[in-house]
C-alpha cells in the first residue's frame, strides 16, 4: 500500500471516530442529564350554556276547534356536576304571562292566540321562577336536550295572520 492510500484510510478512520456520537443527524452526549418538571393546568368553572330551537304549531292552521301540540328542545350543557334551573319568561306577546301566554298578530292586528308551554307532556306550567316552574337538572359536562311540549287550546280563531311571541330561555346555575 502507499502512504497517500494509508493516510487516506488513516484519515477516514480518524473521522468514522469523530462521528461516532452522532446517529441519525442527533448528537448523543455523554457528559449526564438534568430533568425539570412542568406542570400543566387548567381550573374548570360551574358554567352552563344555553340554546333554544324554535317550536312552530305550523304553517297552515285554521279553525282553533282542538288543541295543537309541538315539541321543540332546549340545548344545555353544564359542567360535570353543576346543579342547573332552566326557566321561559313569558315571552312578548302582548298581554303574555308566564301563566298565559300568548302569541301577537302582526301590523295592524291585534288579536292574540294563547298558548301552553309544559315541563311534560300535559304536565305543569313552564316559567321563570326558580323552584317554582323551572325544570332542575344537573350537568354532566355534554349537552342535555330538554323537551318543551307547547300546546295551543281550542279557542276563538282570529283573523288569518302569522302569529308570534319571542321568549328568552334562561339556565340558572
Amino acid at each position: 500500500m502507499t502512504r497517500s492510500a494509508l493516510t487516506r484510510i488513516a484519515t477516514a478512520a480518524i473521522i468514522t471516530v469523530m462521528l461516532a456520537p452522532v446517529i441519525g443527524g442527533a448528537a448523543v452526549y455523554s457528559n449526564g442529564s438534568k430533568n425539570s418538571t412542568l406542570d400543566v393546568t387548567i381550573k374548570i368553572i360551574a358554567d352552563c350554556t344555553i340554546a333554544a330551537n324554535p317550536l312552530d304549531f305550523g304553517q297552515s292552521q285554521g279553525v282553533l276547534a282542538t288543541t295543537v301540540t309541538a315539541n321543540t328542545t332546549l340545548n344545555v350543557t353544564c359542567t360535570n356536576t353543576t346543579p342547573y334551573n332552566v326557566g321561559l319568561s313569558a315571552g312578548n306577546g302582548t298581554g303574555s304571562t308566564t301563566a298565559a301566554r300568548l302569541m301577537s298578530g302582526t301590523g295592524g292586528n291585534t288579536s292574540t292566540v294563547a298558548y301552553n308551554l309544559n315541563m311534560t307532556s300535559g304536565g305543569g306550567n313552564w316559567g321563570n321562577t326558580q323552584g317554582t316552574d323551572t325544570l332542575s337538572g344537573t350537568g354532566s359536562g355534554v349537552q342535555q336536550n330538554l323537551t318543551v311540549y307547547g300546546q295551543v287550546p281550542a279557542q276563538a280563531t282570529p283573523q288569518p295572520d302569522t302569529y308570534k311571541s319571542t321568549l328568552t330561555a334562561t339556565v340558572y346555575f
